[in-house]
């Protein structure tokens, strides 16, 4: 599979639901999903007019919508707080009614990221706050896959993406935080469980993480754009393997697009594991493996650079 194959219609007719798709990862997966010709139902909590906890105005689930739409998909934006289950369970109902089938669940939910205490043991950390992100990382994936599953299984080949950070190799390290840990950790094994389920009635679950992701909010955090993102390398050198979001968007329309991606089911794959298998690439052509990079190189102590593993 080539980048081309993204735009070659490879979906159409595909219906989809990335749960979590006002920035970052959930927003291009959405993207790519449009552009292989995908309907995308996209949800999440800031819109036009309200903005989550999160606290960033700047992306709303309208805007990923229509981006859904230029890429040659159909965007559909629907505001859902994934903690309510009345909430999840009328958007089901929705795409129900509109269009009778789900083909592509995308657990996309995160948002905890200004909860984190880096730093602080887990005894020192405000336990409100840490029952937070639990909710927002694990709760959410929960409450909708409960919800949408039983309209995924309605016909077989049905895929649910469950997105973490890091895989299961990697994560066998402490993830420096007793919170964060658990709430990456989580969606690995919630992957590798809904594939149990899943197994009978034909369909797959897996788990994917993308590498040192260029999101939105890590670009504003090193003062960079998208244009010119090399300019942070000087401040965090490892952030030469960092990958656009589009990458990993790639990677789960290669997967939705795979007639054999059950051999998948129930593992943690990485963006660029199925760039190696897929064959697609990153917007700039390279094909980083961030996770073999940290897992050799940082962790390791191979003699070698980030470039080496473009």
């Amino acid at each position: 599979m080539t980048n081309d194959t993204t735009h070659s219609r490879a979906l159409a007719g595909t219906i989809a639901f990335v749960a979590g798709a006002t920035r970052g990862a959930g927003r291009a997966i959405a993207v790519q999903l449009g552009a292989a010709g995908a309907t995308v139902y996209v949800t999440g909590r800031t819109t036009r007019t309200a903005v989550s906890e999160v606290g960033r105005p700047a992306e709303t689930i309208e805007e990923t919508a229509e981006l859904v739409t230029a890429a040659g998909g159909e965007g559909i934006a629907v505001p859902v707080d994934h903690l309510v289950a009345g909430q999840v369970r009328a958007l089901v109902a929705r795409i129900d009614e509109e269009r009778g089938r789900l083909d592509v669940l995308v657990n996309s939910l995160w948002g905890g990221d200004h909860l984190i205490p880096w730093g602080k043991k887990m005894w020192e950390t405000d336990l409100d706050q840490g029952m937070r992100l639990l909710e927002l990382g694990i709760h959410s994936h929960v409450v909708t896959s409960a919800c949408a599953l039983p309209l995924l299984i309605r016909n077989p080949g049905g895929l649910v993406v469950e997105m973490t950070d890091g895989t299961a190799e990697y994560n066998t390290r402490f993830r420096e935080n007793f919170y964060f840990d658990l709430a990456k950790n989580a969606p690995l094994r919630m992957a590798f469980s809904l594939g149990e389920d899943l197994k009978e009635v034909g369909g797959t679950a897996v788990a994917l993480s993308p590498g040192y992701l260029r999101s939105e909010m890590m670009l504003d955090i090193y003062g960079v754009t998208e244009e010119n993102w090399r300019d942070a390398v000087g401040k965090e050198p490892h952030f030469a393997i960092a990958e656009s979001p589009a990458y990993v968007g790639r990677a789960v329309a290669a997967l939705a697009a795979d007639p054999d991606r059950h051999r998948w089911n129930g593992q943690s794959l990485s963006s660029g594991q199925l760039a190696k298998e897929y064959g697609f690439t990153d917007t700039d052509g390279s094909r980083p493996d961030g996770w073999a990079y940290f897992i050799e190189v940082v962790h390791g102590g191979k003699n070698a650079t980030a470039d080496d593993y473009r």
